[in-house]
């Protein structure tokens, strides 16, 4: 059966989804993110197989997350990189990595620390603000469409 796909959806995080939503095309991005380039690279550091791994690059390659990019003679030898696409999606899977330390912690109980390099400082949890850089939750947030038929309404 053909997965359901949300080209045409109102909703970004569905059209997003359709570009990197499944396991494995996050996992190849975060591991583009930590410098892996090469298609054997990611084979071995994943544990995908090959038919899989194959997919999952042309799709992102197809979607312009990542690039293919000629790294021997004659076209022999490829390297994947991420595109802008691709690296905007570090606050996305960095805000990921914080979820699941925090709901779905490894079972050593060790944590990745992520730090500036510049500063050697842990890097902030990932939050919602408002436009005065002020946290926000769920339950600070209201979509656009509600606020106006609550205008109407009143």
């Amino acid at each position: 059966m053909a997965r359901k796909r949300f080209d045409d959806s109102n909703c970004s995080v569905a059209r997003a989804l359709n570009e990197v939503g499944d396991w494995w095309s996050l996992l190849i991005v975060l591991h583009a993110m930590y410098g892996t380039r090469r298609f054997v690279d990611f084979q071995q550091q994943l544990g995908i197989a090959k038919n899989i791994l194959c997919d999952r690059l042309s799709k992102l390659v197809d979607n312009e997350v990542l690039r293919k990019v000629e790294a021997g003679e004659h076209g022999s030898r490829f390297e994947y990189r991420l595109t802008e696409k691709g690296r905007d999606l570090f606050p996305v899977v960095v805000a990921l990595r914080q979820w699941g330390d925090k709901w779905n912690p490894a079972p050593e109980g060790e944590q990745l620390d992520l730090r500036d390099r510049a500063t050697g400082q842990p890097i902030q949890p990932v939050t919602v603000r408002n436009s005065d850089g002020e946290p926000l939750t769920i339950r600070d947030v209201l979509v656009a469409d509600d606020l106006k038929a609550a205008k109407d309404a009143g």
